[in-house]
């Protein structure tokens, strides 16, 4: 099943089930998709963006509301970052298996290996490598500074 069959289907049984903090959230993620939907067509590419992106698009949610939530915890306002962590709750069940630290070392360990690259200047090959193929598995940021790790030392 396509992201988009998911997402539609989880927002019925969600709405059935009167859970509007899910209900809120997915109409959320389709209102983004639409959105990144219509800049696709806008740039020629398509009718609409592929799953992978859907992932990526995903997580850059959840990343945006971790750091929403801290600055509201932060702050004294522990009610609005409950709010935040009760979507990142509801996005995460999109997503597939998040990959672990040890995972995304030894990824990117393989990867470096596969594309043979040794040097810092190429690591725009591996990020490419890794959102293309591990779109919505792991964390970008961590990947990212896994690989300056490995080229560097």
């Amino acid at each position: 099943m396509d992201k988009r069959t998911e997402l539609m289907d989880a927002m019925k049984t969600s709405m059935k089930a009167g859970d509007s903090m899910t209900t809120n959230t997915i109409r959320l993620i389709i209102a983004k998709m639409k959105e990144a939907d219509i800049e696709f067509r806008g740039a020629g590419k398509g009718d609409k963006v592929s799953d992978d992106a859907l992932l990526s698009m995903m997580q850059g949610m959840i990343k945006q509301r971790q750091e929403s939530a801290k600055i509201y915890k932060d702050n004294g306002r522990p009610e609005l970052a409950a709010t935040e962590e009760g979507e990142i709750a509801a996005i995460m069940k999109f997503l597939p298996q998040q990959m672990d630290d040890a995972g995304i070392e030894q990824t990117v360990a393989k990867l470096l290996a596969d594309l043979n690259v040794t040097e810092a200047k190429d690591m725009g090959k591996v990020m490419a490598a890794l959102k293309s193929d591990y779109a919505g598995q792991l964390d970008m940021g961590k990947a990212s500074a896994m690989v300056k790790k490995k080229l560097a030392g």
